[in-house]
């Protein structure tokens, strides 16, 4: 049920998607009396769309989560192993081409595959389901594999985590293939600005984990102030923040997560 509605609601909450809302909302009470409202509701539907996305808003949302955590330091020696989220792959358009189809998140494949042949004998978990409710499900993680043995990496090294639709899944369905023990050094690679939830549900599932983030979508805080090219840059920019923000807060009001903001 939580899985059901946290995708509902995620639809309706995105900006892009509450703006055009908004907007037709509008133009259904022009058919009514209320249509002061509706001229309104139309106006600030145009006007916030243009704010959104072509102002720096979705920079300056994305920002705080990406410099949370620092790249990771490999001075403290190699690891025990990497769990790598699902989100690189696009399942269906993989099963329906009969090939790998790759997203702008790709490095946290081709990071794995870097990380695993500069320390051999690391364990890699590639975590991914299908987070889909209407469509086919799809498990990302088989077709992970086949990208990682193309790539290099020995197919004995790979465990593929075919069940989860969540981060929360991620978690707990890795610990559960990990059986991490005490002293092992376990890295977690996800998207830069998705490392703050992720770090926060693997706390919370008791699995100690080191942030190694990739796939950074700014230069850094010189971006704050730098506007978008275009609105579906801004807009996109703005729903991937604002997912991961309410992901925050609906994790930690749920009792998900013991953390609102989790840091190093």
């Amino acid at each position: 049920m939580f899985f059901i509605l946290s995708k509902f609601l995620g639809f309706f909450t995105l900006p892009s998607n509450l703006l055009i809302e908004i907007g037709i909302v509008g133009v259904l009470l022009l058919l009514t009396p209320y249509r002061r409202l509706a001229s309104w509701l139309v106006v600030t539907s145009i006007v916030l769309t243009a704010v959104v996305g072509w102002s720096p808003l979705g920079n300056i949302l994305i920002l705080p989560l990406e410099q949370r955590f620092p790249p990771w330091n490999a001075s403290r020696g190699p690891p025990t192993g990497l769990v790598v989220l699902g989100g690189a792959i696009t399942p269906d358009v993989s099963a329906a081409r009969g090939a790998v189809a790759l997203n702008e998140a790709a490095e946290r494949l081709t990071a794995a595959a870097a990380l695993a042949r500069r320390y051999p004998d690391t364990r890699i978990i590639y975590s991914g389901g299908s987070n889909a409710v209407l469509a086919d499900r799809i498990a990302e993680a088989p077709f992970a594999v086949q990208e990682l043995e193309a790539l290099g990496v020995a197919h004995d090294r790979i465990t593929a985590e075919e069940q989860s639709r969540n981060t929360i899944e991620n978690a707990v369905f890795s610990r559960l293939i990990a059986q991490p023990k005490p002293g092992e050094r376990w890295l977690l690679i996800t998207s830069a600005y998705h490392m703050p939830r992720a770090i926060a549900v693997f706390r919370a599932a008791g699995f100690a984990v080191e942030a190694y983030p990739v796939d950074w979508r700014t230069r850094g805080w010189m971006d704050a102030s730098r506007a978008f090219g275009s609105l579906s840059e801004g807009l996109r920019r703005s729903d991937e923040a604002t997912h991961e923000w309410l992901g925050l807060l609906g994790y930690r009001l749920t009792g998900k997560t013991n953390e609102l903001f989790p840091a190093p």
